[in-house]
């Protein structure tokens, strides 16, 4: 919005007296200061919005008064969890991402896109919190209902992109563009230099498991005060990099990597998610005063996995939420190998003391800031990596 409104300044007052007097609008055409504006803005607003949401959210005694059994299937060991602290705090993060985006943002089909997934994944978050808030147990929406609706949003961007002839432009330097490419069918590699044509239904299956396979990581991760919205950030920061390069024609040209139109974009909705992680952070450390819930950790997780499917990167986000992935690993295999030995053996065994991984760790006697602040250092790690892959070709 405010960069619709400079032009538009900028075009009254051209020819004119005020012209010089107007110039300075001219800066909000880069994407580096609307991408920092957009990171105050976000931070900001959680700030001021911050008491006000977390008293609305006691008023309304939309706390977690019951206990949480982690989800893990078979255990007798109920975990006692912080009782009375609001959850829903997502909504936060939400109406701060959404507002400083649309406030610094160009509109185009990516940023759109994008905020439409964030939109129905906090609904769907939102709907399971609600739920799980009426029956007082940590059963909420039911798995089959989230996994259809996340598929079914999966499905829609995904089917969108392939209509899309030539979304992405592979440039070489000295040269122009010879090489153009859709973002379903052709996939590109960390560590490689040229995309790989997979097909439409390989392609499909990607994007829908980067989309739904994110957005499930993060809600995995979310148990522990700081983690979740921690390793959050440290991932935004990753993609902030890719999108502003994958934007930008010079930068994609260099270091070979395909340049998607728009792209830019994505750049500032990535500051401002920042912004707003950071704002949300501040209320969230240990001891957390509000939970993100699945408001939250539903739509953060979708957002990567949108972001990196419309920048070509779909396989970079597994490298960059390296510990969202090893959450989510560490449920699957729990719970695979303990229905496996039930049915073998007729009593079901364990991988892990408890899972998600973070929950193993403390059970092994880690502090709760200590896990935490040890998996910030792994998050860390993963995105040096990442961002390693942009020269290590």
């Amino acid at each position: 919005m405010i960069y619709y409104l400079s032009q538009q300044v900028l075009d009254w007052a051209h020819g004119g007296d005020w012209e010089s007097r107007v110039s300075f609008l001219r800066l909000f055409r880069y994407i580096t200061v609307r991408s920092a504006g957009a990171a105050v803005t976000a931070l900001v607003l959680c700030w001021w919005l911050g008491p006000k949401i977390i008293r609305w959210l006691i008023l309304q005694k939309f706390g977690q008064e019951y206990v949480d059994r982690a989800g893990e299937a078979g255990k007798s060991d109920v975990r006692e969890r912080k009782k009375g602290t609001p959850t829903m705090g997502g909504l936060l993060i939400v109406v701060a991402l959404v507002f400083s985006t649309m406030l610094w943002a160009q509109w185009n089909a990516q940023v759109e896109l994008t905020m439409l997934s964030v939109l129905v994944l906090a609904g769907l978050g939102f709907y399971d919190d609600y739920a799980k808030i009426l029956k007082q147990n940590s059963d909420g929406t039911p798995p089959r209902v989230k996994l259809i609706t996340q598929f079914a949003l999966a499905a829609f961007v995904g089917i969108y992109l392939w209509n899309l002839p030539a979304s992405s432009e592979l440039h070489l330097t000295g040269s122009k563009a010879v090489w153009h490419s859709n973002l379903v069918s052709d996939v590109m590699l960390p560590f490689c230099k040229y995309p790989y044509h997979v097909g439409a239904v390989t392609g499909l299956a990607i994007v829908s498991l980067a989309i739904v396979g994110s957005s499930n990581a993060v809600n995995l991760t979310d148990g522990l005060d700081g983690l979740a919205i921690g390793c959050t950030l440290i991932t935004g920061f990753v993609f902030l990099f890719f999108t502003y390069l994958a934007g930008n024609v010079k930068a994609a040209t260099y270091l070979q990597i395909p340049f998607v139109p728009g792209a830019g974009e994505l750049t500032v909705f990535c500051s401002a998610l920042i912004g707003a992680g950071l704002g949300f952070l501040w209320f969230n450390c240990h001891p957390a005063q509000v939970f993100m819930g699945d408001t939250g950790s539903l739509s953060l997780g979708g957002a990567f996995g949108i972001v990196a499917v419309l920048i070509h990167q779909p396989f970079v986000l597994v490298i960059a939420g390296g510990v969202f992935v090893a959450e989510a690993v560490s449920v699957i295999l729990q719970k695979s190998w303990f229905k496996f030995t039930r049915i073998r053996t007729g009593t079901g065994q364990r991988i892990f003391l408890m899972a998600p991984l973070h929950h193993h760790f403390e059970k092994k006697g880690w502090h709760e800031s200590q896990v935490v602040m040890r998996f910030y250092i792994l998050c860390v790690l993963c995105a040096v990596v990442a961002l390693a892959t942009l020269k290590l070709r």
